[in-house]
């Protein structure tokens, strides 16, 4: 009997110890705080210069607002741009130029690039529209009224139509009109538009052949006429297109992207363009 009351002060210890055990364990650990979730990295982009080939026409528009514009939404790319007559561009990309977009004054051109390989034909996008007009130097008037009067000047500046392409505007508008070889008689053929704009304004020619958005530009000179009605076959269209071989090609796709926004198009209108 005593046996037995032993045993059972025995079992009660021993359970009243593993009680006072438990109730003395360090308290569990409570589960770790979910980590906070990573902020979503932000792109990093690579820094690139991209070379745009435009016709001197655009110079203005571009240097003055639409690169700015573009620069500070795209901080990691920098344009820079060479402006000329598009014929000369044109060339200057087939001996290797290494643009990434070209725009011409004009489609030929650009279809001569297409033909070549150079641009591709689902690239080509008909941004802008100009006129052709007929000018005089602001301080000296020419006594012209008319493109069909041009002849009678004494000088005329027009782009030289090998390679210029309001030169080809000029002689197509004179030819209509049947009097293109007096004109050229008296011509002095500028080498871009740029080039006959400055002659007229200083007075070395007494009238020219321009652009509305080069004659809107200058306060030198004043506009006789528009190019009459029917004198040019189709318009004055200004395409616009990323080379094939683009050296910076995801980067020159953004830039055109941006010539297409409703932001670059209040720029060409307030420059005079029409924008298609």
């Amino acid at each position: 009997m005593l046996l037995k009351k032993s045993w059972l002060i025995l079992i009660t210890m021993l359970l009243l110890g593993a009680m006072l055990l438990m109730g003395c364990a360090a308290p569990a650990e409570e589960p770790a705080a979910e980590p906070e979730a990573e902020e979503q990295a932000v792109e990093e982009h690579q820094p690139a210069t991209i070379l745009i080939a435009a016709a001197a026409s655009l110079e203005n528009a571009y240097v003055e607002s639409l690169i700015p514009m573009f620069e500070q939404q795209y901080d990691w790319i920098t344009v820079e741009g060479t402006y000329d007559s598009s014929g000369k561009l044109q060339t200057q990309i087939e001996e290797g130029l290494a643009a990434d977009i070209f725009m011409s004054a004009a489609l030929k051109q650009m279809n001569a690039l297409v033909e070549g390989g150079f641009v591709e034909q689902a690239a080509v996008i008909e941004l802008l529209e100009n006129k052709i007009v007929l000018i005089e130097p602001a301080a000296a008037p020419s006594g012209i009224d008319s493109f069909e009067q041009a002849a009678d000047a004494a000088i005329i500046a027009i782009g030289d139509p090998e390679s210029v392409p309001a030169g080809q505007y000029a002689q197509e508008a004179f030819t209509s009109l049947g009097i293109w070889e007096q004109v050229l008689a008296k011509a002095s053929l500028g080498t871009n538009v740029t080039e006959v704009l400055n002659w007229v304004a200083e007075g070395s020619a007494d009238i020219g052949v321009v652009y509305a958005t080069d004659a809107a530009s200058n306060d030198g000179v004043t506009v006789i006429a528009e190019a009459p009605a029917g004198a040019l076959a189709a318009p004055v269209i200004y395409p616009v297109a990323l080379l094939a071989d683009a050296p910076q090609a995801e980067a020159a796709q953004l830039f055109i992207d941006f010539l297409q926004s409703d932001e670059a198009a209040a720029v060409f209108t307030e420059y005079g363009f029409t924008v298609n």
